[in-house]
């Protein structure tokens, strides 16, 4: 989300076993005075200890989580190979990214689990105005509807990145003290939670200064569970919502190019922004409704073949604050679009490039 990483681990396996794996609520923490173990005189160990103690931790309860937390070289490791090849020109990059997640399995998945939950999904967009299939997009990218939510311990990811991964130890250390007040305020055990190597959480993969800001409990038990579909549906829609969604707007257009025009020259992403009518100038217009809009941002596909361009519209941008990816945006699109036209009975639309 992202708030959510940029680039978070995409899990998958089978259909919502995420959903059985919620922590428990009752382990207690042993107490120490120091922190020993893995972490034993780690740079800023004194330094969060002291943080945490004005949210109500005592020194020795911190301590005692800490020293039971385990440094992981694998996640140091996988984080270090997280920065992106530059592309040097069309590569087919997009065709294989989509590949990944418009599959006859995922658009399946999707309709079932609308199915199966479909009174949360109701009620998420009568609430918060984000339609079913884009919540389900989310999910269905991130943990493949909840099939698999992540396997490394929470505390294990948050407490590697925060002491012994200098270069984002800032931001980790933010995430663990996040992380640290949720499982107490929800009665969880900090040693229970399960997630992805960079600590994302739950259905959507959330994490913990997310669900901080956007978790809510559509289920109405009492607590905000990312691992419980119902408020994972809640939550990815709140999101949505307080990053702008525009209800009843579109998402992107695909756009028409004319030959000899100048698309190629021009800067792309979801973060541009261009006038229709400059563009149309440029001859490059949308092939469907912009719902009204008079600025867009321009997006190029490296797509099999050759380049696919796109119009995105604010509600394209929404999707990339959960990402900050213009392929993570448009493939959560397209996966809508075909959960939505499966769950409507007509057909699955995989030839789209």
């Amino acid at each position: 989300m992202r708030s959510l990483l940029p680039v978070v681990a995409i899990l998958f396996l089978t259909f919502i076993a995420g959903c059985s794996s919620t922590p428990s609520r009752d382990t207690e923490i042993p107490t120490a005075t120091h922190v020993s173990g893995d972490f034993a005189g780690a740079s800023g160990v004194d330094r969060f200890i002291q943080r945490m103690s004005q949210h109500g931790f005592r020194p020795d309860e911190t301590a005692a989580i800490l020293s039971r937390a385990q440094r992981k070289q694998s996640i140091i490791d996988l984080m270090d190979r997280q920065a992106p090849a530059k592309s040097t020109g069309p590569s087919g990059a997009w065709t294989r990214y989509r590949a990944k997640f418009l599959t006859e399995d995922t658009i399946a998945k999707g309709a079932a689990f609308w199915m199966q939950n479909a009174s949360a999904l109701a009620q998420a967009e009568s609430r918060y105005g984000v339609p079913p299939e884009y919540v389900l997009a989310i999910i269905g990218v991130e943990t493949r509807f909840g099939s698999f939510v992540g396997k490394t311990r929470i505390i294990d990811a948050l407490a590697t990145l925060a002491f012994a991964y200098p270069r984002r130890a800032d931001y980790f250390a933010d995430e663990l003290e996040s992380f640290l007040i949720m499982t107490r305020d929800e009665g969880l055990d900090p040693f229970q939670p399960r997630g992805s190597f960079a600590g994302a959480m739950g259905l959507g993969q959330f994490m913990p200064s997310s669900f901080h800001r956007y978790a809510v409990d559509l289920s109405g038990d009492g607590h905000r569970d990312l691992w419980n579909p119902a408020d994972a549906i809640g939550s990815v829609a709140n999101y949505f919502k307080e990053q702008g969604w525009r209800a009843g707007e579109p998402v992107a257009v695909r756009a028409r190019v004319a030959p000899g025009s100048s698309a190629g020259s021009l800067k792309s992403g979801f973060d541009t922004r261009y006038g229709v009518k400059d563009l149309a100038g440029r001859g490059i217009v949308p092939t469907g409704s912009l719902g009204g809009a008079s600025q867009v941002s321009l997006l190029q596909l490296d797509a099999q073949g050759g380049y696919d361009y796109w119009l995105g519209l604010p509600n394209f941008y929404v999707i990339t604050r959960y990402n900050h990816s213009t392929y993570y945006a448009m493939a959560v699109h397209q996966l809508a679009q075909a959960i939505r036209t499966r769950r409507d009975g007509t057909g699955m639309p995989l030839s789209a490039r």
